[in-house]
């Protein structure tokens, strides 16, 4: 496969842009795991053979996860309100990014995944959407909803349905900042206790990352949104920052994020926007630096 060499920032398709051609037709498909060359073949995997199987999961639900694909497949799901780097692109922009999740999935782990592009941003026809189409499937893979919505969203579901539910902008983030975290605390011989982390970004990321790295016992956080660092003292909070300003923040830093910048140990960036490079500098000798 070509390099990619063309400006990310074009966007009208060209036949001989590598990033076009690898697109054209969708990156996934649906096949059969059996092979059906005849009429008894035919008679086993439809009717009247899948009859029989259809009885018996009616009478166990359980066995579906042994006689269908749902032990093995998930529902990637998204409203196209958070996608990426490019925000609120709406359903179709957002498929072919839930196309590449797939892929992942199976290319991967193995796992089928089917992509789901809702054209609603409304909490309850989302979650009531998810319950009707869920029995097909092992596994919700919530993806690129806008923040706060997402917590009510996967919170609810978890509750409504008797599969995992995961929402991949909040869990798969902070699971590898905090892999990525311990290792570079034991490269460079330190503790994460010991550490004072600044997460810039208030999002669904950067919440659950925040929660993850305070559970791992994290020495101090403060997290900072686009009006400045997420304290007890500001009156603009939503209740999940407001959540997030009572167990943070111990050291009682106010002001911009460039105020908790100073002196940090660790400097986490899950936001568009940007830190100027003097800013950066402040940090404390040897800090370790994610830019996400």
């Amino acid at each position: 496969m070509p390099l990619l060499t063309k400006d990310l920032s074009v966007n009208t398709p060209d036949p001989n842009d590598p990033v076009f051609a690898l697109h054209e037709g969708g990156k996934i498909e649906v096949r059969s795991s059996v092979e059906v060359r005849d009429r008894e073949g035919l008679s086993l995997a439809y009717t009247p053979g899948v009859a029989r199987v259809s009885q018996a999961l009616a009478e166990d639900p359980e066995l579906a996860y042994r006689y269908t694909w749902k032990g093995n497949t998930v529902l990637v799901v998204t409203d196209g309100t958070a996608v990426l780097g490019l925000g609120d692109i709406g359903p179709i922009g957002a498929l072919p990014v839930m196309e590449g999740k797939a892929l992942l999935f199976k290319d991967f782990g193995g796992v089928n995944a089917v992509p789901i592009c809702l054209d609603t941003k409304d909490v309850e026809e989302i979650i009531e959407t998810v319950v009707r189409i869920a029995p097909a499937f092992g596994g919700v893979n919530l993806e690129d909803i806008s923040a706060p919505r997402c917590f009510e969203i996967e919170q609810r579901l978890q509750e409504l349905l008797d599969i995992p539910i995961f929402h991949d902008d909040q869990h798969g983030t902070a699971i590898v900042v905090l892999a990525a975290l311990l290792n570079s605390a034991k490269v460079t011989g330190r503790n994460i206790a010991d550490l004072r982390v600044v997460v810039s970004g208030a999002g669904a990321a950067g919440v659950a990352v925040t929660n993850m790295l305070l559970d791992a016992g994290i020495g101090d956080i403060a997290v900072a949104d686009s009006k400045g660092i997420v304290t007890t003292s500001r009156s603009d909070l939503t209740p999940v920052k407001a959540d997030l300003a009572a167990r943070t923040n111990r050291a009682g830093i106010e002001g911009p994020i460039a105020d908790a910048i100073r002196g940090a140990d660790v400097f986490i960036g899950l936001s568009s926007g940007k830190v100027p490079a003097e800013i950066v500098a402040t940090l404390a000798p040897g800090a370790i630096i994610f830019a996400l």
